[in-house]
């Protein structure tokens, strides 16, 4: 505690000035973002005013303001250094300290009490399970329960810092989890779930993770089984479910592991390595739970992280659940208590011999019961050789054991003890009475073979138990059951059908039928039903087999079935369940709109309407009265969202100050784009007709006939380039010696001279020369060598240069190669030992000279040695004939394509590699429509704002183009930040901005200028948040489009799907151009667009254009720690296949090798298998594409690895299976485990080691923004710690020293500066020069002292010239830790992460481009699509959010094209499962979603009722509606969407947001703003105008200001409905004094909870009629199936039974509710209650509660736990500190801040809102608003 007081003291003390305190600039936790207010962008970054940055100059930076650039420099050194010593002792006090938390000191916890789940229900005094108790006075147990005391608070605090994330991320096929079959158990369990309906629960579960194609295995341990023994019930369920998983599903289960820290379970994980672990946190008792929490703590501690059982939901796409990642502090507490755990595990599943206690006096040995059970099994094998059907044979075998030992335990039982104690407990029942009870289960088991689920749906709903005389017979059926499972599981030799090993009992059915025969059957004559001739028969023939097994005994014959009087259920007043709630009539207000008629019409036709006169029409919400009582205008119409964001400038503006941010920013904009693109801006010129030009240019080759005016053109082009190749030459001449020199001297070095210089030259005869001159040069270096080495081991790369030149020169200059050259490369050839080249060169067979070859060949076959050693260097195919519309290279095929579709104005989807150049096309996009016109735009949607920006960048350093005064090139749209939305040519924004504009009625016209609209990354189209927003955007836009990315797996898919959305855009224009003629002259009037930006030729074409080839390979290394040296291993791609893989799936596609890991690929297959029929055939010398040939190019190596790759899947196919399992063993690397403290002990000497590898620049991936940052300080104080260990000790003396002396001659020169030059005297004037003098040696000595020397830096210092690091380092000025990330940088060294504040990564990401920061540590934010390639990513940390895409975003960032020849990906320290999976897995398909949403449907219909062209609104409107790709291709799917569609429309009819024709009145504007806040916008409007916040926003008497009180509950009601936040059940466990936080949020005042209440059943009837409604769309073949076994239950043989009609209700209403849940007792009244729904609705049509906009006022758990919310928005406005939420709030401190920022953002926009609906300035709820988005924003802005 003293600990935590003493952090919080320290952070109070944060207010000091920014650099008083080092200490807090290097605290761990992520400080930022303080000063970043609502922008997080570069606009503030131009502002000179320091106040605007929120920067208060201390008294010492004021003095020195009027000093030179120096005097900052010295003030900042000696801070710096300062700090830095500071964090120096940080760092060695943190590894003094660096021990394991206590939690117990650390909070002052009690426990609530423990939840007792199912226990209180099943413990009955009449039957009980008795096993050992422990003496818990010996001192062994009370030292056992302490330690369960700790294991509590450690899985505690390790479970509340869950994080609810989607859990499937986008591993498709490749990753596996595993799921703890007991929790899965639990997570079901429920005495009113009826039996099948339990399976179908799990199976459901189980389906939707397989439907998502997710892989998993369920495990349960053995010991588990004994806590199940007192709740026979849910014993023999588990045991069922068991061999129902096992032998009816394709799961895989396991049974073999005793327990979780049994040696096989160790192995099976370090072999596996599974994703996760889904486990409960709670069990039946707390036994159960302790041995859970044993299970959470061993799996976090063996790095595998933990989803908890409880609290998941699922959408049509993913499952979301509570993830815990595995971290340091789980691995030391199991080290740490390993013995206890290992203990507190066997005690916990230790037990002695168990008995069975009936009627607390009738005992038995359970071993009897087994005993029992396999003699009376082997009389069954007698009596039924052939087998039968499972639910038979369980029947008969259960109740015949039963009856046997029922009937032994009463003629043993003690009659004296029974005399005595008769009166105390219930009188047990006699054997004829529970003789009757098997007849009835026999009876049931009858019914349950033939009777269809249809049938057994509509059975009455009884609400009878089971007398307490009962029960203790059921529960002993229920144990013999149990053991007949597990008997029979062991019995192989004999024929079972174990198909319907879920349906083997209907507790429902058989309560039915004693009630029947006890209550019904007596009465008369006419209550007699008969059975049924099957029925019949089938009880018969059981009963007959039971009577045989238990010969012995007498139990009576099959008829009568009741024997005996003895009532078997409690007599009750209501004994079924009665249905007084009618279901209200399905009825529609009526819709006059042609939108709705256009897009449901047919649906409509079929749905039944209200008439005028209905009371559901005429009583419709009107608003009226709310703005009469308020003076308010409801139906306003709001500003438009995107004049809400803030606009520092327009280029527009007059304003002088706006014009100076305007030039700032765009003189930034134009330096930020300098470190993007070499090239200089490129001046664009409108043109007439750029698509005709284009393609002229293309075509000119062909024009037979020249004008005068060409011959001429193409004269003077001549003489130019003659002029051009002599000087070339010149050049050349005066470089050849020097160059030849430099290349024997070292030819690395020279070689690379030699090729920047190749790339100045234009003449290729000179370039012929120089490669010429190379040749003969390396040839001389590898003679040399040779002759140096003699018989010693030669080093190759030296001939590798030789073969290089030769491919170089016999591929690009062919032409110019003639007789001589020829012979000179023939001559070579042999001379490296490569005859069969020489002679394939020269077209000729001759002896080679025997002397040469033996001197200086090369022992490696040619194609051999192309493959392994040339590798990376061999060329790829490549045109040679330059594209005139492309001027600094030569195109490929695929690029030209691009280029083509451009021209033509047709769409296109392109999907290549990172760094393969497909985002060329969208500049080239950008220039053809600026070339067009001053009116056509260009719009390109990023994903995230810093991809914004430097598109924005990129777009300066391109283009400059003169426009009209106000009209700009290029314009920004982001949530924090606008300008030049509306008068720029190219807009650059995030899908949601650009959203806003599309749906928006007033931009209409604006959209229509828009020629082309570029999407990057375009596969975000399936990512987890605003997914829809880009499907809505691809819909809508009527203009040709390009879609870039990297990573869709099903691109065909795509592009047929966008394909039918521009035909339907093609048909719709036809319409509107004939419909709105009028309006389209009026705006073309206003606009003044030209008519050739409406007249170019239009396409409707998408294409797809597909390019799988990385320009660069990449090489995959497995990293590990032994000792304090570092294991680098190759980590060959086939490594990662398993046979399994290979069979089910194939060899992914996108799994290339490399020419070396080919030749090693076919090298390990000879060795394993060396009978290998086709080893000689697929030798590199015989190889077809390769056999005498000089040039072997990349796509000749592909050809050879597809042929390896195709054998390997043939070796399988040919049984091979062992030697594919060995051949891929061999191939694995053998990596060490180390501990993550280790790990990141080491990490400094890791960059070291790279460094000396030369494989950097190299960015980082860590997944954790505190280990992001302390990386990259932990390799800045290595190397800071290197050179003061090695330097003189006399440095920092005399380097202090200089700093006084230079203080002191700064000081006196600024006292003489302050002073009238012309009165100092010439004595003063001279001391002056003279003290200037001295000030600038001081500065030359001193900086020469503190210069870095090379060895303790990765900087290259010549990539950056002083100037330019002086102008970037500017930029961080004011940030806090713009000292330390200074001094970082000249080390090399930088981090990157999305807290940071722009202008801080800005400066990362420009200095790593410029190539000065080597090192860079980086979340997943340099992931998507930053420009920032490097020749090596290393993943350093792994995590959930390591999956399949971002391992392919991620990994694409390695080799730079043109620089580097290869990529490098290294895993350091990442389990090597996991790295299997990364290579193996597959990117994810894109599927799309549910797309509609109440709030969608009003911003739609808003759009298309106040538009100013409303055909052009419709059709957008239409387009999105009818455009779901979720429902491209699938029917039921579109028409289930249009009946959602209609009865969204009833809830805003009937809520008042729309009138009957469709137009939208009342507060439906301030709904659609905060649309992305759906439900509670819809509540927040309801308590406006219930007079809610009018009631509480009360001021304090005579002021317009608010209490505290009152902005306190304020605060509350709005964190109840916006930014919620769940945090686990199991956090509620323990209370604790948290420091400053309430942590959970309180309830909703009571008048604002009965508002959810009414709203929430508003919306759940609304969506019950919508499921009552689509229910006949289900797939009813599918609902009688079991989802994941596909059990049938649809009975073939059914003849009908007027018992079972008897039993069977008629006004028991079922049509939407899944049979399987009917067996439950749920109908379709049940749907109007939500939490009902998922486990009732039908399951064929894709629709759960989310679908439902219900505001959970609770949320629970499965195990009927609350779920709390976060209150971090209210204890933070308490509070006011970040810091107090990340200690007591479990956030991480970016979450945190980021999301305050949302919820601050959120208040101010209602605010806005309101005062634009409200013509009262003075209104109080308006002010409190505003005051408290004030106060709000005030409190985040002071965040320190």
């Amino acid at each position: 505690m003293e600990k935590s007081l003493r952090f919080i003291a320290a952070l109070a003390k944060k207010s000091r000035s920014v650099m008083d305190s080092a200490e807090d600039r290097f605290k761990k936790v992520i400080h930022n973002d303080a000063n970043e207010n609502a922008s997080d962008d570069d606009m503030e970054s131009h502002c000179s005013d320091s106040e605007k940055i929120g920067f208060i100059p201390t008294k010492k930076h004021k003095e020195s303001g009027s000093a030179n650039d120096s005097d900052d420099e010295d003030e900042t050194s000696d801070k710096a250094e300062a700090a830095v010593m500071q964090m120096l002792k940080k760092e060695e006090d943190r590894e003094k300290e660096a021990k394991d938390p206590d939690y117990s000191n650390a909070y002052s916890v009690s426990a609530i009490e423990e939840v007792t789940q199912q226990a209180s229900q099943t413990e009955v005094k009449d039957f009980r399970v008795l096993q050992h108790e422990r003496d818990s006075q010996s001192p062994e147990i009370r030292k056992h329960l302490e330690f369960l005391k700790k294991l509590r608070l450690h899985i505690w605090e390790s479970l509340s810092r869950a994080q609810y994330v989607s859990l499937l991320k986008d591993f498709v096929e490749s990753e596996f989890f595993v799921i703890d079959g007991d929790s899965l158990l639990l997570m079901f369990l429920d005495e009113k779930t009826q039996y099948l309906n339990f399976f179908y629960q799990v199976e459901c579960f189980l389906q939707d993770f397989t439907e998502k194609g997710a892989k998993y295995v369920i495990v349960f341990f053995k010991d588990a089984e004994q806590m199940y023994f007192p709740y026979p019930h849910f014993l023999f369920l588990r045991t069922a479910l068991i061999e129902h998983l096992r032998h009816n599903t394709g799961t895989t289960v396991h049974t073999e592991f005793s327990n979780c820290l049994s040696f096989k379970w160790d192995i099976f994980l370090k072999k596996s390595y599974p994703y996760f672990i889904i486990v409960s946190d709670i069990g039946l008792t707390s036994l159960q739970t302790d041995y859970l929490s044993i299970l959470i703590t061993h799996s976090l501690s063996k790095k595998i992280n933990v989803v908890l059982a409880s609290g998941q939901e699922y959408d049509i796409l993913r499952v979301y659940g509570y993830h815990v990642q595995s971290v340091y502090k789980h691995r030391s507490f199991f080290k740490k208590y390993k013995p206890d755990l290992r203990y507190a595990c066997e005690n916990l599943a230790k037990y002695k011999e168990p008995f069975m206690c009936l009627y607390e006096h009738l005992k038995l040995s359970l071993k009897s019961i087994q005993k029992e059970v396999r003699q009376t099994v082997c009389l069954l094998k007698q009596l039924w050789p052939e087998g039968s059907d499972i639910r038979r044979v369980v029947c008969v075998l259960a109740w015949a054991v039963g009856l046997k030992i029922y009937s032994n335990l009463l003629e043993n039982a003690d009659t004296s003890v029974r005399a005595k104690t008769a009166t105390q407990r219930s009188k047990p029942l006699s054997l004829e009475e529970a003789a009757d009870l098997c007849r009835m289960q026999c009876l049931t088991v009858a019914f349950l073979l033939h009777m269809p689920l249809s049938q057994r749906a509509q059975i009455r709903i009884m609400k009878s138990c089971w007398t307490k005389q009962v029960l203790p017979l059921i529960k002993m059926q229920q144990l013999c059951t149990h053991f007949a499972l597990t008997q029979l599981n062991d019995t192989n030799d004999w024929k079972l059908d174990l198909t319907y090993l879920p349906d083997l009992n209907d507790d429902s059915l058989l309560r039915n039928l004693a009630y029947y025969y006890e209550a019904e059957y007596t009465e008369g004559l006419e209550s007699k039903k008969e059975l049924g001739k099957e029925v019949e028969n089938e009880y018969q023939h059981l009963w007959d087999t039971l009577t045989k097994l238990a010969v012995k005994y007498s139990f009576g014959d099959a008829f009568p079935i009741r024997k005996t009087s003895q009532l078997f259920l409690e007599q009750q007043q209501t004994l079924f369940r009665g249905y007084k709630e009618e279901i209200p009539n399905i009825g529609l207000i009526s819709v006059k709109s042609d939108l709705v008629e256009d897009y449901a019409g047919d649906v409509l036709k079929n749905l039944p309407v209200l008439e005028s006169n209905d009371p559901a029409v005429t009583s419709l919400v009107k608003y009226k009265e709310f703005d009469e009582l308020r003076h308010w205008h409801s139906g306003r119409p709001l500003t438009e969202e995107y004049e809400r964001v803030r606009c520092n400038a327009d280029a527009k503006s007059k304003d002088p100050e706006e014009r100076r941010q305007i030039q700032k920013l765009q003189t930034f904009r134009h330096f930020y784009g300098s470190t993007l693109e070499d090239s200089t801006s490129k001046l664009i010129v409108q043109q007439e007709d750029v698509s005709r030009n284009a393609n002229a240019a293309v075509k000119k080759t062909q024009k037979p006939h020249k004008s005068k005016a060409e011959r001429i053109a193409e004269e003077n082009n001549r003489r130019l380039k003659t002029k051009e190749e002599k000087k070339e030459q010149e050049q050349w001449k005066a470089l050849c010696i020097p160059t030849e020199k430099e290349i024997k001297a070292n030819m690395t070095v020279g070689i690379n001279k030699m090729e920047k210089f190749l790339k100045t030259l234009k003449s290729k005869s000179v370039k012929f020369s120089v490669e010429m001159t190379a040749l003969s040069a390396c040839l001389a270096v590898w003679k040399e060598h040779c002759r140096e080495q003699g018989d010693k081991p030669k080093d190759l790369s030296k001939a590798v240069q030789v073969m290089r030149r030769i491919h170089i020169l016999l591929e690009k200059y062919q032409d110019l190669l003639e007789k001589p050259h020829l012979q000179k490369l023939t001559r070579y050839l042999r001379l490296l030992g490569f005859e069969n080249l020489a002679c394939s060169l020269s077209g000729q067979t001759g002896e080679s000279n025997d002397q040469n070859v033996s001197k200086y060949a090369i022992e490696e076959g040619p194609a051999r040695f192309q493959l392994q050693y040339m590798d990376y260097y061999l060329l790829r195919e490549e045109r040679n004939d330059p594209d005139p519309r492309v001027q600094h290279f030569i195109p490929d095929t695929w690029q030209r394509e691009l280029l083509d579709a451009v021209d033509n104005n047709e769409s296109a989807v392109i999907v290549a590699p990172t760094s393969s150049g497909k985002t060329y096309a969208s500049y080239y996009c950008m220039e053809k429509v600026l070339k067009t016109s001053n009116d056509g735009v260009v719009v390109y949607v990023a994903p995230t704002k810093a991809l914004v920006n430097q598109v924005v960048g990129t777009i300066y350093s391109r283009f400059t183009k003169k426009l009209p005064d106000g009209l700009v090139v290029c314009g920004v749209f982001t949530r924090d930040y606008r300008n030049d939305v509306m008068n720029c040519q190219i807009l650059v924004t995030v899908p949601q901005c650009l959203e806003i504009l599309m749906l928006s009625p007033r931009c209409q016209k604006w959209t229509k200028q828009i020629q082309y609209v570029i999407f990057d990354e375009v596969h975000c189209l399936g990512g987890e948040i605003g997914a829809e927003v880009w499907e809505h955007l691809l819909v809508t836009i009527r203009c040709p489009f390009l879609a870039l990315s990297a990573t869709v797996s099903n691109p065909e898919h795509l592009t047929e799907w966008l394909q039918s959305v521009k035909r339907y855009w093609q048909h719709a224009e036809k319409t509107i151009e004939g419909s709105s003629a009028n309006s389209e002259k009026n705006f073309t009037r206003k606009c003044k667009v030209k008519s050739k930006v409406q007249e170019q030729k239009k396409s409707y074409r998408v294409r797809l254009v597909l390019y799988e080839e990385r320009y660069n390979d990449l090489e995959k290394y497995v990293c590990s720690l032994k000792g304090s040296d570092f294991i680098i291993e190759h980590f060959h791609p086939c490594a990662a296949l398993t046979v399994n893989h290979i069979e089910t799936y194939g060899i992914p596609s996108d799994l290339s090798l490399s020419p070396r890991e080919s030749i090693q690929l076919y090298d390990t297959m000879v060795k394993v298998w060396q009978k290998w029929q086709r080893a000689q055939e697929l030798d590199p010398e015989e190889f077809v594409s390769f056999k005498n040939k000089v040039v072997i190019k990349k796509a000749d190596v592909r050809k050879y690895e597809q042929e390896l790759k195709k054998e390997l899947s043939k070796w399988i196919e040919l049984g091979q299976r062992q030697k594919v399992n060995e051949l891929l063993e061999h191939l694995k690397p053998k990596p060490v485990d180390c501990s993550e403290q280790e790990k990141w002990k080491h990490f400094a000497n890791f960059v070291d080691k790279l460094h000396e590898m030369d494989k950097l620049p190299a960015i980082f991936f860590i997944f954790n923004v505190d280990s992001v940052e302390c990386a990259a300080k932990n390799v800045f104080l290595n190397l800071l710690r290197k050179q003061r260990s090695e330097q003189d000790p006399n440095t920092e003396r005399e380097k202090e020293r200089l700093r006084d002396e230079l203080r002191k001659v700064t000081k006196t020169l600024i006292k003489l500066n302050s002073r009238d030059t012309k009165k100092l005297s010439s004595s003063k004037m001279e001391s002056m020069v003279c003290l200037s003098t001295t000030k600038q040696q001081l500065e030359k000595r001193l900086k020469k002292l503190t210069a870095i020397p090379s060895m303790y830096t990765y900087t290259d210092p010549k990539a950056v010239d002083e100037d330019t690091l002086r102008k970037i380092f500017h930029r961080l000025r004011f940030e806090r830790r713009g000292y330390l990330q200074q001094m970082m940088a000249l080390r090399g060294i930088g981090y990157h992460h999305a807290s940071m504040a722009a202008k801080e990564r800005q400066v990362v990401e420009m200095l790593f481009r410029l190539g000065y920061i080597k090192v860079v540590t980086a979340t997943s934010t340099l992931a998507l699509g930053i420009n920032m390639p490097c020749k090596s990513v290393v993943f350093a940390e792994d995590s959930v959010f390591l999956d399949a895409l971002n391992y392919r975003q991620m990994s694409g960032r390695a080799g730079r094209r043109g620089q580097d020849m290869i990529g490098n990906v290294f895993f350091y320290d990442i389990p090597l499962p996991k790295v299997e999976r990364l290579i193996k897995s597959n990117v994810p398909q894109l599927k799309g979603q549910f797309p509609l949403t109440v709030s969608l449907i009003l911003r739609l219909m808003l759009l298309a009722a106040k538009a100013d062209d409303k055909a052009d609104a419709k059709a957008k409107a239409l387009s999105v509606l009818k455009h779901s790709l979720m429902a491209f291709r699938k029917e039921r799917y579109a028409e289930i969407l249009k009946i959602y569609f209609m009865f969204s429309l009833q809830f805003l009819i009937k809520e008042g947001y729309l009138d009957q024709e469709g137009n939208p009145i009342g507060f439906a504007g301030l709904v659609t703003h905060l649309y992305y806040h759906e439900p509670s916008n819809f509540v927040l409007v309801s308590f406006l105008v219930k007079g809610l916040f009018h009631k509480l926003c009360q001021p304090i008497k005579g002021s317009t200001v608010f209490s505290e009180d009152v902005l306190e509950k304020l605060v509350l009601i709005l964190a109840n409905l916006f930014g919620r936040k769940y945090l686990p059940a199991c956090s509620m466990k323990y209370k604790r004094s948290f420091c400053q936080s309430k942590v959970f949020l309180e309830d909703l005042p009571e008048d604002f909870a009965d508002a959810v209440n009414e709203y929430n059943a508003k919306v759940e009837e609304n969506f019950a009629h919508f499921l009552l409604t689509t229910a006949k769309l289900a797939d009813i073949e599918q609902e009688y199936r079991l989802p994941l076994s596909k059990t049938d239950f649809t009975s073939k043989n059914w003849h009908g039974s007027e018992l079972a009609s008897y039993l069977m209700d008629n006004t028991k209403s079922v049509s939407a509710i899944s049979p399987f849940a009917c067996l439950s007792g749920v109908v379709d009244n049940d749907l109007f209650h939500g939490e009902i729904i998922n486990k009732a609705v039908l399951r064929s049509l894709g629709i759960n509660v989310t679908n439902c906009p219900l505001l959970y006022l609770n949320k629970y758990d499965n195990q009927g736990r609350k779920r709390p919310l976060n209150a971090y928005a209210l204890d933070f406005y308490k509070h006011g500190c970040l810091i107090a939420l990340t200690t007591d709030n479990w956030l991480t401190e970016g979450d945190a801040y980021y999301a305050l920022k949302d919820f601050s953002l959120l208040i101010k926009s209602i605010g806005t809102s309101l005062s634009e609906l409200c013509d009262d300035p003075n209104d109080n709820v308006l002010l409190a608003f505003q005051q408290l988005g004030e106060i709000y924003e005030e409190k985040l802005k002071c965040v320190t």
